[in-house]
């Protein structure tokens, strides 16, 4: 060690030489409240060390010079970055999955059923009040075929009532056998129904339409006819009354000649049968696309008074 230098009790030789010049003294804070800077200065020769925080794996005296730097300048440490935040996941829950398979299942049916109603070509081609006839016909029906229905349940519990089973049984009888009368012809009906007119506008009319005609009448529920014709008594018709061409033009009907114009005399619901024979393509559209004409008539009682004889059965028999 050198005379100009002298150890300054920390390690490190100190000059004797001139001193360093030093910059002008720091100004005393004016609030009355600062600390004194003497008694806040660290001894000299004894590092600064921070006051809290954990060593981040720097050697110690430069954990104390970026300490001491920072308390210098008068800044704070910056804040640590928060931890990036985890994608949410998409859950899809069995309600949404369900919903789904609802609406594909209610399109697929939607599809079908508009797939099914354009095949078909008569309705397609139906007006509004043509469809909306023909579903009140239906629903008419269906309210007979049930009233028959009860009909028949209260016969049978009167006829295994004991005491009036007998009267009931004769009573019954007398009825189906009306019926049966008024089915097979052989007995005259009256009650509502409707007159259907057929003019073949100078031609003749085939005997295939005077069939269709007949065919949509009881269809459409009618439960006695009678055809006649510009001359001759009027026929009636059965469940095997047959429809011929006659030589020349005309008809022949279960054997007799009938000239035109026709008049078929029907008893059942009219509104039911005129809606039957007025359906876009149906009879009355075909007589008319070939230049004829047909016109009808309500009637609040028709009576169909033309007799069939009785058929004599050869081989059917009743089962015992």
């Amino acid at each position: 060690m050198s005379d100009e230098q002298s150890d300054t009790g920390t390690g490190w030789p100190e000059p004797t030489g001139p001193s360093r010049p030093t910059g002008p003294a720091a100004e005393p804070d004016p609030r009355p409240d600062a600390p004194d800077p003497d008694e806040t200065a660290p001894l000299r020769g004894e590092p600064r060390r921070a006051e809290s925080g954990p060593d981040d794996g720097r050697p110690d005296g430069e954990a104390t010079v970026d300490l001491t730097r920072q308390a210098a300048a008068g800044d704070d440490p910056p804040p640590a970055d928060p931890p990036p935040a985890a994608p949410a996941k998409k859950r899809m829950s069995s309600a949404s999955v369900m919903i789904a398979v609802l609406l594909a299942l209610l399109g697929f049916t939607l599809v079908v059923q508009l797939k099914t109603t354009s095949t078909d070509p008569t309705l397609s081609a139906a007006r509004q009040e043509d469809l909306v006839r023909i579903l009140s016909d239906l629903d008419a029906r269906e309210n007979r075929l049930r009233q028959d229905i009860a009909e028949l349940e209260e016969s049978q519990r009167q006829l295994a009532s004991g005491a009036q089973g007998r009267e009931a049984a004769l009573e019954e009888a007398a009825r189906r056998a009306d019926e049966l009368g008024i089915l097979a012809g052989t007995l005259p009906a009256t009650g509502p129904g409707l007159t259907v007119r057929i003019s073949g506008g100078g031609k003749s009319i085939p005997a295939s339409r005077i069939l269709d005609a007949v065919q949509e009448l009881r269809g459409a529920g009618a439960e006695a006819m009678q055809i006649s014709g510009g001359v001759g008594s009027p026929v009636r018709i059965i469940a095997s009354t047959y429809f011929l061409d006659g030589e020349g033009g005309g008809l022949v009907v279960d054997g007799r000649r009938m000239t035109g114009p026709y008049s078929i005399t029907v008893i059942g619901d009219p509104a039911t049968m005129r809606t039957a024979l007025n359906i876009p393509g149906g009879v009355a559209a075909s007589i008319r696309g070939d230049g004829g004409n047909v016109s009808f008539e309500d009637r609040e009682v028709a009576e169909v008074s033309a007799l069939h004889e009785p058929i004599t059965l050869e081989h059917a028999r009743p089962v015992s």
